[in-house]
């Protein structure tokens, strides 16, 4: 992958919805102070109304309909060198498939894909053709994650035996659950469109990827809303209000709604880590609470952006809500715009310099495997399932790339 001669690095945006503002941060990422000019040159969207917003986002850009579009046929160049692809979830695979084989790096928002074998299709294309694949797990470079990494690292919990992490998705309701993440055809499962950014953290909190997974969930609330209504040319801010509660009197919601509201999932990984995942998107308050336990201490985040705390108990004790050390949560105090920035900048100096980045697309493959087949657990009677290993040429591709502090050593069994 190469950048053009004038040193400018065309990147193109498609699907233009309500994650497509991350594209904003291009401008931000302060390439320019190494010599390239990195801007939306092109915006791709398959509906008028997204072509609509992308004119009025980027008047500077070629807006086309749809992602074939920024590829060059009979000869002709492509028309970008990289695409931030953030388009609905069941269309990643397909997307990320054809751009990777013209040659366009892809920043693919996360999920990967919503099943393992669409995950594993990207990765293996990406392996044949070499060109730059990146998924934005950007809760990755969240402020409380980067703390309890630090806090892990220092090793003031000693060796991490479990982790526990429960997610109060207050906003649920407004957020998944009147448009298309509503229909399981479309998403799978909220354990990957939601859980997979946790997935992904549980598995670099413990150094390994998950090996065997079980789940259970079920409809609990939503599925008994009748007032339900088509918004495919709405975005989710046209609708949200915290007015919206209680969550069985919500309005509005999407035609069809089968995915599960409330959700569980048991991991064992790769080192014998222990791990389980609670989801609920009708809960009052909006956040995600980790525990991490060693074999000298624990530590537990209270909120998880900035205002929050991280609680060290290392010494043995009854009952204390004081933590033997606590440590501030810096960062954005609302939102994720801090991580979406970092995220951004470390997808383009990978692809303008070669830079290594902090997330492996095989992290991303796992999340994906952790998320789906929990999700097929639970609606086959809870039973374990093994997460399949990823073609040795792939794993060796992979491999190859520079270090990175997240890939457990050993990621085959």
């Amino acid at each position: 992958m190469s950048i053009t001669s004038t040193r400018t690095l065309r990147v193109g945006v498609v699907g233009i919805g309500q994650r497509s503002y991350i594209a904003n941060h291009v401008a931000a990422a302060g390439l320019d102070a190494d010599g390239v000019d990195a801007r939306i040159v092109a915006a791709a969207d398959v509906t008028a109304s997204g072509r609509e917003r992308a004119a009025d986002a980027w008047p500077d850009a070629t807006v086309v309909d749809g992602h074939r579009a920024l590829i060059g046929t009979d000869g002709a160049p492509n028309t970008v060198d990289a695409a931030i692809v953030t388009t609905p979830d069941w269309t990643h695979a397909e997307i990320a498939i054809d751009l990777l084989r013209a040659g366009i790096a892809v920043y693919l928002e996360k999920p990967l894909a919503i099943t393992v074998e669409d995950a594993d299709a990207v990765l293996n294309t990406a392996a044949e053709t070499g060109t730059p694949l990146y998924v934005g797990h950007n809760f990755r470079h969240s402020a409380v994650v980067r703390l309890m990494r630090d806090v892990i690292a220092r090793g003031e919990i000693g060796a991490v035996k479990a982790v526990w992490v429960r997610h109060f998705v207050g906003n649920g309701g407004d957020y998944y659950f009147k448009d298309w993440h509503a229909d399981r055809s479309r998403v799978n499962s909220l354990l990957l469109q939601k859980a997979s950014h946790d997935l992904d953290v549980v598995h670099a909190l413990a150094g390994a990827y998950t090996s065997r997974v079980v789940g259970m969930g079920s409809l609990s609330v939503y599925g008994d809303v009748t007032d339900r209504r088509d918004r495919s040319d709405e975005l989710m801010t046209d609708w949200f209000s915290f007015d919206n509660w209680p969550p069985a009197e919500q309005t509005g919601l999407n035609p069809v709604v089968d995915v599960e509201d409330v959700s569980m999932v048991m991991m064992t990984l790769e080192n014998g880590v222990q791990a389980s995942y609670e989801q609920c998107h009708f809960t009052p308050d909006y956040w995600r609470n980790y525990t991490v336990i060693g074999t000298h201490g624990r530590l537990e985040n209270i909120g998880d952006t900035g205002g929050g705390v991280v609680k060290v108990w290392n010494h043995r004790r009854n009952w204390d809500v004081a933590g033997d050390v606590e440590y501030p949560i810096d960062g954005v105090e609302d939102g994720h715009d801090d991580a979406d920035l970092l995220t951004m900048t470390e997808f383009l100096r990978s692809v303008a310099f070669g830079e290594p980045t902090t997330l492996s697309p095989v992290a991303a493959r796992a999340a994906v495997a952790a998320g789906a087949l929990a999700t097929r657990s639970l609606r086959n009677g809870s039973v374990p399932i093994d997460v399949p290993p990823l073609p040795e040429a792939t794993l060796r591709h992979f491999a190859t790339t520079p270090d990175r502090d997240d890939v457990p050593e050993r990621t085959t069994r």
